[in-house]
């Protein structure tokens, strides 16, 4: 039997991993941990780090937070009009923002929920490149996949397409980066019992430091230049842009009176709004904008090339 206690503690233990692996690999920066408790019920654990060697800004959270059930969530969970219930939900949500221009912003997210009488895990991980180097996001949709494939073989591209159409900035005509894989309301069937969605959650929790540190790793003492740090700052307006409008995590936090500044430590510590900016021909800016688009796969690139 699956319990909200051995959820909480898998998460709890995650959280923990995640920021010892990152420490390790930045060499400088270390984790700041605030805690926090919610009035309506539950609290958090914000862990924070900032001017590292590799990472500029970076947050790995947890949270469980418990309450009765805000108006937008009775309705996701098909609660009657005058049905009266709680609601639980914990889980570890991390964004890191490395100092380097050519290492990619990663953003995962693995949660459980449970409204009424329903429960069910929801996540993903998804990789923002300021430059697109299509070996890497060979790499990162390679071991996605084998994550995936080890739990159920439609998992991948079905959640492969959830997250291009989730991270998609509408009004840019453009995704946010190369994608990943993004889930939601994974919760039992006929033929999945929900410790099996629990297991796949897992997977993926566990493989974030395997995804990731081959990542900054490779690019951490990597040269670059003033207009490769301002571009950076343009596609970090565009992280911005999208979370405040379209991310559900981020309105979730904020509709549930969840903690500010926790929810908001996603946000890049300097981003750049250029009007109407145009990369020059042939650059890798330039190739990197031509990459931001839905249905690319990305392990079929090496073939086509």
């Amino acid at each position: 039997m699956l319990s909200q206690e051995s959820i909480e503690n898998y998460f709890l233990n995650l959280q923990d991993e995640i920021c010892k692996g990152l420490e390790n690999a930045d060499g400088k920066g270390k984790f700041q941990e605030d805690l926090w408790k919610r009035p309506e019920g539950g609290g958090g654990r914000t862990r924070i780090i900032a001017n590292g060697n590799v990472i500029e800004k970076g947050g790995v959270n947890f949270s469980a937070v418990s309450g009765p059930c805000p108006d937008f969530l009775r309705k996701e969970a098909g609660l009657k009009e005058n049905e009266q219930a709680d609601f639980y939900a914990t889980g570890v949500s991390l964004v890191i923002h490395p100092v380097n221009p050519m290492a990619p912003i990663i953003h995962m997210n693995v949660r459980y929920l449970k409204a009424g009488n329903l429960e069910w895990f929801g996540g993903g991980i998804d990789l923002t490149p300021h430059y697109i180097f299509e070996e890497d996001a060979k790499f990162f949709h390679t071991h996605l996949k084998k994550v995936c494939d080890g739990h159920n073989a439609s998992y991948y591209p079905e959640f492969k397409k959830w997250a291009d159409d989730y991270f998609f900035i509408q009004h840019r005509n453009e995704t946010r980066g190369i994608g990943g894989i993004f889930f939601d309301r994974l919760s039992a069937t006929d033929s999945i019992k929900i410790e099996d969605r629990f297991n796949f959650v897992q997977g993926v929790g566990n493989s974030f430091l395997q995804a990731y540190l081959p990542l900054i790793e490779k690019y951490k003492n990597k040269p670059f230049t003033e207009a490769n740090k301002q571009w950076q700052l343009l596609r970090r307006g565009r992280y911005v842009e999208f979370n405040l409008v379209y991310d559900r995590g981020t309105k979730f936090g904020l509709l549930t009176n969840g903690r500010t500044e926790s929810i908001l430590m996603s946000l890049p510590p300097t981003a750049n709004w250029e009007y109407a900016n145009q990369p020059e021909k042939g650059s890798e800016e330039e190739k990197t904008l031509g990459l931001l688009k839905k249905g690319i796969e990305w392990g079929e690139l090496e073939k086509e090339n």
